[in-house]
């Protein structure tokens, strides 16, 4: 059984509802291959000859489009596959994550679990619970560790996690994007239609970007953004590394 699709659980439903990013956007942000986050999404179905179809169910909130180029993930579905990105980044399989998730899910009682705080609090001793009945205990130990006598999510799947922070129902609020190492950009979807932005001064980024492909110095950008120097020279260099 695939993992329900509900609106969260609070008076604002625009995180969950409105599609803010294609597959292709919401992949860039969570730096991610398109093919693989449009089968978190959409689910896949594997055709062999002379076996059975593998299919894998939708594991991100996703909306049907009109037409193709339209948005099709809402907020809700980015913060999702961000933490998705983190569980494989851990060395753990999609053959292991999916029933883990639907088992995750279940005990956390809600909807959107991925999206949730309480995956944050209480996500890594539930993962290693199930994971001590159902599998070798090699697979655990790449997403919990042990500190100070408290199960914790492992450093990579921890870095992602912390780049969410929620807001007071309880669900993802805001992402720091992953992609920069030195520039401080975020996407939040009550500014600028959730497009990532320069958490200082709040310019998107594509439009410090086009600027700059239209011939506007580094210094012309710092003085009309208020960016530093050294997170607009990440942007560009993130931006030119994915068009070469």
């Amino acid at each position: 059984m695939g993992l329900r699709r509900c609106a969260l659980t609070t008076t604002d439903t625009t995180r969950s509802e409105v599609p803010l990013y294609t597959v292709s956007d919401a992949a860039r942000i969570v730096a991610v291959p398109p093919s693989t986050l449009a089968a978190w999404a959409k689910g896949y179905v594997g055709r062999g000859i002379g076996r059975a179809d593998v299919t894998g169910e939708s594991l991100i909130t996703w909306r049907p489009r009109a037409r193709a180029q339209d948005p099709s993930v809402p907020f809700v579905g980015l913060a999702e596959a961000l933490v998705l990105a983190a569980l494989r980044r851990s060395g753990v399989t999609m053959q292991w994550i999916r029933p883990a998730l639907a088992h995750l899910q279940g005990e956390i009682g809600m909807e959107h679990a991925l999206a949730s705080r309480r995956l944050h609090t209480d996500g890594a001793e539930l993962l290693l619970d199930y994971g001590q009945t159902q599998v070798k205990d090699e697979v655990v130990k790449h997403l919990v560790v042990v500190r100070s006598g408290r199960r914790v999510f492992a450093d990579v799947v921890e870095d992602y996690l912390r780049r969410i922070e929620y807001g007071d129902d309880g669900y993802a609020a805001l992402i720091r994007v992953p992609a920069y190492r030195h520039a401080e950009v975020v996407v939040d979807p009550t500014r600028s239609f959730g497009a990532p932005i320069f958490e200082r001064g709040g310019a998107r980024v594509e439009d410090a970007l086009q600027r700059f492909w239209a011939g506007q110095s580094l210094d012309e950008l710092v003085r009309e953004f208020g960016v530093p120097a050294d997170q607009l020279e990440d942007v560009l260099r993130v931006a030119s590394r994915r068009a070469a």
